[in-house]
């Protein structure tokens, strides 16, 4: 990680509390527009600028009200591909869903789902080469999401908690979106039967924890749908559904990344 002077930080203070935008100060001082945002976002938690800043309800903590719905897909594209992080003990820890520039309806469902999740926290956008990072900054993330911790998400059990295996189980195809919108896709494969070519429609789920492959075929069997585990020569970290109305089922209620 980058560190950037006092002397840095107090000047962009300055820029952004005079109304210069968050990108033109990135521009003036060399900064990650990520950085002068989360500048900006803190100077005014301090100040009591912020809205919602009285507001810092919590599902879990004080039994404030959850959607469900949007959750479950946060839940999925967590799992998938997301990452919590915290730069040091006294900061904030973040969410961060990488999306690739190619798929921009892909980064308005993360971003919608962390607000909708968050509505009393800012998502933004990092630009970095070739996609972007969707985060969002709370000091309620492990609460919400008690499968963070120290390493790789393959690396360690993954197991979820009574609640929201009950929220998966109310919103299974908002959790399954969510996983393969981050570590799945959509191709076209491709065969020859009786000298002719023939092509048909696959999803794959391609995930190296065992925990988070069986925390998806769980979900799959349950809303009905086929599928196969197809393995990179002893590693089955592929999961294929291919069956034409299983296929079918992917296509109403996912369907391609975009």
């Amino acid at each position: 990680m980058e560190w950037h002077s006092l002397d840095t930080r107090q000047s962009a203070l300055a820029l952004l509390r005079e109304g210069t935008r968050n990108a033109e100060v990135a521009r003036r001082l060399n900064l990650p527009l990520g950085t002068v945002g989360y500048w900006k976002h803190m100077d005014r938690a301090k100040r009591g600028e912020c809205p919602g800043a009285h507001n810092p309800d919590c599902p879990r903590c004080d039994g404030s009200p959850l959607d469900a719905s949007a959750y479950a897909y946060l839940l999925g594209l967590y799992l998938g591909d997301g990452h919590i992080s915290q730069y040091s003990a006294h900061a904030v820890p973040n969410l961060m869903i990488t999306c690739d520039d190619a798929w921009p309806g892909l980064m308005d469902c993360a971003e919608e789902a962390m607000r909708r999740v968050f509505p009393f926290n800012r998502a933004c956008r990092v630009r970095r080469v070739g996609c972007h990072n969707i985060k969002v900054y709370s000091k309620h993330l492990p609460c919400l999401f008690p499968q963070h911790g120290p390493g790789r998400k393959h690396e360690r059990r993954i197991v979820l908690e009574g609640w929201q295996q009950e929220i998966v189980d109310a919103h299974p195809w908002e959790f399954l979106r969510g996983l393969i919108h981050s570590d799945g896709c959509r191709v076209t494969n491709w065969t020859v039967r009786n000298g002719k070519r023939y092509e048909y429609p696959r999803y794959f789920f391609t995930n190296k924890s065992d925990d988070i492959r069986r925390l998806c075929t769980d979900t799959l069997t349950a809303v009905g749908v086929r599928w196969t585990v197809l393995a990179r020569g002893s590693d089955p970290f592929n999961v294929s559904i291919a069956r034409k109305e299983s296929v079918a089922l992917m296509d109403a209620h996912i369907g391609p990344k975009y």
